[in-house]
Order: structure tokens, then C-alpha cells, then sequence
């Protein structure tokens, strides 16, 4: 009863709902989570790796300043293809720079490119194996006191069953246990979706 949606929101939910892996796609009370975080803390520049359909990019950019930017990552240009429809119908697709290619690739591109330490958020909703590279480069990103969001970080439960031995269980498992004991951030973890981590940068 307490998400505030909108028919642009909606429609992508839908459509995307109906695709091979649509599974994939953040669900509307995470992505109104994400804005109102992108909100609370002024955020004007954002990175995301892993764009999918673009619902996720949707919510932010919208949080975001008629000035602000997000960096979006992603692989697919056929389905990000879907989320500039609805970002442009949405009137925020000019706050969105969509990067194809590897994610490490175009994150190594933003930190050379004179980002480190200047972005406000970043969001990592991407394949689990690199999650550890993609934390390290974000946290270079990241500004002092700026918030890093890491989704799927409970993967079903897996990630507390001990005879799950899948790559991405471990790769997974491995990050939480990781941020666990990072000193260079503030951690907490939020039951939403499949779980997402909330890392503040200090």
C-alpha cells in the first residue's frame, strides 16, 4: 500500500516481466528503496552496473537532479534497448549515459576518466562473479560518505547453505564476508528483494 507508482514504471515492469529472465528485474518496492536513498543523500552523480531493462536506472533518475547523471553498465543493447523507450517516455533518458561493453571495462574507463572519488551512489546488480571487482572499482568511484547499493546478496538463501558450492554462491559469500570486515565502509543490509547491502563509504 505504500509504493507510489507510475504508469511508466508499470509498463516496464510488465513488459519486462514477460522476457527470458525477467526475474532479473528489481521489484518496484526495491526500486522506490533506491530512490528515496539516492534522494535522502542529494545524490547528482550515479553509477550503475548492470542495467537489464532499465527499471532500476528508471527509479534513480528520477531521484536524481534535472542536472544529475547516472552512468549506466551494461552488456545487451537489446534489452537496454526497452529501457531508453521508457526513460525517454519517463522525460529522464538526457540523466542517463548508457555504457555497453564489459562493466569492468567501462568502470576502469569512468575512474580513468577523472570519477574516482566523485560519484554519490552506485548500484551493483550484476553477474555475481565479478562482484568483487565491480565493489573494488565503485569504492574508488565512490565519494567520501557516498553510498554503494549490492543487490541479490541473500541469492535465495544460498549463500547460508553449505552444500551450495556454485561459483556465484561463493563469489557471493565471499563479498559478504568481505564487507563484513572492510573497514573503509559502513555496512548494513536491507531484507528487501533479494537482499540488498547498503555500503557507506567513510
Amino acid at each position: 500500500p505504500w509504493l507510489r507508482d507510475s504508469d511508466v514504471k508499470r509498463w516496464l515492469r510488465e513488459e519486462t516481466a514477460k522476457l527470458p529472465g525477467g526475474v532479473m528485474q528489481v521489484a518496484a518496492d526495491q526500486g522506490q528503496i533506491m530512490a528515496l536513498l539516492a534522494r535522502a543523500i542529494g545524490a547528482r552523480l550515479a553509477v550503475e552496473v548492470g542495467t537489464f531493462t532499465g527499471y532500476s536506472a528508471l527509479c534513480v533518475a528520477e531521484a536524481l537532479p534535472p542536472t544529475g547523471k547516472l552512468h549506466a553498465c551494461d552488456v545487451s543493447e537489446e534489452w537496454t534497448r526497452i529501457g531508453r523507450r521508457y526513460w525517454n517516455e519517463a522525460g529522464v533518458a538526457d540523466r542517463i549515459e548508457l555504457h555497453i561493453g564489459p562493466a569492468l571495462k567501462s568502470l576502469d574507463e569512468l575512474i580513468a576518466g577523472g570519477l574516482a572519488g566523485h560519484v554519490d551512489m552506485a548500484f551493483i546488480d550484476a553477474n555475481k562473479t565479478d562482484y568483487d571487482a565491480y565493489y573494488e572499482r565503485c569504492l574508488a568511484l565512490l565519494r567520501p560518505r557516498g553510498l554503494m547499493l549490492i543487490d541479490n546478496v541473500l541469492w535465495n538463501g544460498a549463500v547460508a547453505d553449505p552444500d551450495d558450492h556454485s561459483a556465484d554462491t561463493l563469489a557471493l559469500r565471499a563479498l559478504n564476508a568481505k564487507l563484513r570486515d572492510d573497514q573503509r565502509i559502513d555496512l548494513g543490509l536491507l531484507p528487501v528483494g533479494d537482499g540488498m547491502t547498503m555500503a557507506l563509504k567513510r
